[in-house]
């Protein structure tokens, strides 16, 4: 995927979260040698951070949140955590954004 399509997913979720209510904190954060957090937004009191996965259908997009790319998002989620001295309730999310939709998936590790 281009980069531009990618900023473009992007943007569109930063939309679908802010009509949602949420605030968002950042973007592309870029942890050290760990990889990127795409968004990082706060609702009633949570940070979430948001992993944006974006194709022409739903699972393609979904299949790309692989167990080596979750471990880099745990890792960068530790990694802001730390930089900012920050002790807050979190979760690690994912938004798909597809050519028609986008969908929300809350709370995609245990």
């Amino acid at each position: 995927m281009s980069k531009e399509k990618g900023d473009f997913a992007e943007k569109r979720a930063i939309s679908f979260l802010e009509d949602s209510n949420f605030k968002i904190i950042e973007t592309n954060f870029y942890a050290k040698k760990l990889g990127e957090i795409d968004i990082i937004a706060k609702k009633d009191n949570i940070y979430h951070f948001c992993e944006v996965k974006s194709a022409s259908d739903y699972e393609s997009a979904v299949n790309n949140l692989t167990n080596s790319k979750l471990s880099k998002i745990k890792r960068s989620v530790d990694y802001y955590l730390q930089t900012k001295k920050l002790d807050v309730t979190y979760c690690i999310d994912a938004i798909i954004v597809t050519d028609q939709d986008i969908t929300f998936l809350e709370n995609i590790t245990l």
